[in-house]
């Protein structure tokens, strides 16, 4: 499965925060939810890692196909 696009991971991010800030979740699923925001954007980090390397490396010679990373 390819990596979520930087933009959606940060929308789960702030869906998360305000669904926790309402402070209306029992300890178990907000405990849950945390540990998903974790992932989340641990998997956030790994993408902006990508996308900086991408960016350095620059466009590909001519004729050469780029592979993702």
């Amino acid at each position: 499965m390819p990596p979520e696009p930087l933009e959606r991971l940060i929308e789960r991010l702030e869906l998360a925060a305000v669904t926790l800030r309402a402070g209306e979740l029992p300890a178990d699923r907000a405990a849950a939810l945390v540990e998903e925001c974790a992932r989340v954007a641990a998997e956030a980090g790994a993408e902006l890692d990508r996308q900086v390397r991408a960016a350095d490396a620059g466009p590909a010679p001519a004729g050469q196909l780029a592979l993702p990373s």
